[in-house]
């Protein structure tokens, strides 16, 4: 009898112990980011050869929310459906504009403002969007700026000699520094981010292309864990983290969230 209630009592403390583990927040899942690593000041590998940024440091802190492991996996941006399609990653977060994209992706609620940018060399004798007729810009593929400048601004692009695709906007800065492009359209933050790391020896063009949003984006339908995050980018928007983040990498003129 006594060997019956020892090894009832043991069941039930093991059926406990499973209780237990079950009500801790998806312990041992792994959260995989897809981003572009030459897009700082949203994602970048600094000088100590680590993956880091804004965005990447926010996904840090709803992993340390969550209980989950951050895998920060560069991706070319090109491939981006790609690979959130595979399943290779289970989001795009790095500066990734919501506008025109709403109906293709599960999103976040908006974090940050953005607009769209032309980065001339200074002494160009470029200082309006006017100006860039007859020039090359440069612009990198896949980007939020190409696809406007081959739609809502494709009457611009008309005027231009010729548009440039790179595979990142470093690439692109070493032409235009070289003289083989005349200009570069950019996000306003990468702008700001290439300036200041740069020197002197640019300008940004007063005049902007337009005027838009960064969310974080699922694959369609994945809608269960795209609302946890969305939960906790409210949540670490009001305890200071957002904040705190966006002081330090120099960008927080352009957060929304929380506003």
């Amino acid at each position: 009898m006594k060997k019956k209630i020892v090894c009832l009592l043991a069941m039930t403390l093991a059926a406990v112990a499973v209780t237990g583990c079950g009500t801790q927040k998806d312990a041992g899942k792994t959260f995989t980011v897809g981003f572009d690593a030459e897009y700082p000041p949203y994602g970048y590998m600094d000088d100590n050869g680590e993956y880091t940024g804004f965005d990447l440091e926010l996904a840090q802190a709803v992993c340390d929310m969550e209980g989950w492991e951050l895998v920060k996996t560069p991706i070319d941006w090109d491939s981006k459906d790609m690979e959130l399609d595979s399943g290779s990653i289970d989001c795009i977060w790095n500066g990734f504009t919501i506008n025109g994209r709403e109906d293709d992706y599960e999103w976040t609620q908006a974090y940050a403002d953005n607009s769209q940018v032309i980065v001339v060399a200074e002494g160009s004798g470029i200082a309006s969007l006017a100006d860039l007729a007859g020039k090359t810009v440069g612009v990198q593929a896949a980007s939020a700026a190409l696809e406007l400048l081959q739609g809502d601004q494709a009457d611009l692009a008309g005027t231009f000699s010729g548009l440039q695709e790179f595979a990142d906007y470093n690439s692109a800065f070493v032409e235009l520094q070289a003289g083989s492009v005349d200009a570069v359209a950019m996000d306003i933050g990468v702008a700001n981010y290439q300036l200041k790391t740069r020197g002197e020896g640019y300008k940004i063009l007063d005049e902007v292309l337009n005027s838009e949003q960064y969310g974080v984006g699922f694959k369609k339908g994945n809608t269960e864990l795209c609302e946890i995050v969305d939960k906790d980018l409210t949540k670490l928007a009001e305890d200071g983290t957002v904040a705190k983040l966006a002081e330090k990498y120099d960008i927080s003129d352009l957060i929304c969230i929380g506003k």
